[in-house]
């Protein structure tokens, strides 16, 4: 499968991309080429290939919900620029 420049620079119409007629010509081999190299690769006989949505295993890593001690509020607070009745204090935005 071949990509014309007329198609190139349909897309960059699309993407609102601005490009020369030279880029154009360029993108359209380049793009060509990765769709030839595709087309080999879709070649390739994959039926006993088990399908997978990541090439590695992945586990959900939970862990499990205990209570534990928090630090005091004075801790907490006590690197914070300005506080007020125990809060940090932030500058209004509207």
């Amino acid at each position: 499968m071949s990509i014309s420049r007329k198609d190139v620079e349909h897309v960059a119409l699309l993407s609102r991309l601005e490009i020369s007629e030279k880029e154009a010509g360029v993108y359209a081999k380049q793009l060509s080429e990765i769709l030839s190299y595709m087309e080999k690769i879709n070649e390739l006989e994959t039926s006993n290939i088990e399908p997978t949505a990541h090439v590695l295993p992945l586990n959900n890593v939970f862990r499990e919900d205990k209570v534990e001690q928090s630090l005091a509020r004075e801790e907490a607070l006590k690197n914070t620029p300005d506080t007020e009745q125990g809060h940090v204090k932030v500058p209004k935005i509207v």
